[in-house]
């Protein structure tokens, strides 16, 4: 499974990721609900939204559609993410937990984790993360297209290598 993985990498490195609308020289609010619309990670994510970038970090409001997310992954840029509406259970580097409205999560660089909007309810976040290695992240499963399962923890990943 190595070279599936390599592959994936290969993929995700070949196409670039999404661009935010710059911020700066005059451009300095912004209605995010009808600014632009990226996907947040199209190999491994559910998530849709808005994102803008200004001279060093890039926000983004993006919505997760309900029983859906974002399969394990991981990027070298930290990410933070505050949620607005909806329950999002989370997973990173084997912690679980469950982030409701109000809470602020906090993915550190390269840290394994996945996200699983509730089935009740859509998830609005908002998220921020430094420009250094742009939006997207690289799955730790080739085969995580789209995710729509719950996040499995890192050790099960691994034995599917």
């Amino acid at each position: 499974m190595p070279a599936m993985r390599s592959a994936t990498a290969r993929t995700v490195a070949t196409r670039q990721p999404p661009k935010g609308v710059k911020a700066g020289k005059g451009a300095y609010l912004f209605e995010m609900a009808s600014v632009n619309s990226v996907m947040g990670g199209p190999d491994y994510s559910t998530a849709k939204g808005s994102l803008v970038e200004g001279e060093r970090f890039m926000m983004g409001l993006m919505r997760m559609p309900k029983g859906t997310g974002a399969a394990p992954h991981s990027h070298p840029n930290e990410q933070w993410v505050y949620i607005i509406e909806g329950d999002l259970a989370f997973e990173v580097d084997g912690v679980k937990g469950l982030a409701r409205p109000g809470s602020l999560l906090y993915f550190p660089p390269n840290a394994v984790h996945g996200t699983r909007a509730s089935r009740e309810r859509d998830v609005v976040f908002l998220t921020g993360k430094d420009l250094s290695h742009g939006l997207w992240g690289i799955p730790v499963d080739a085969n995580s297209k789209r995710a729509k399962t719950k996040p499995r923890a890192k050790a099960k990943a691994a034995r599917k290598r």
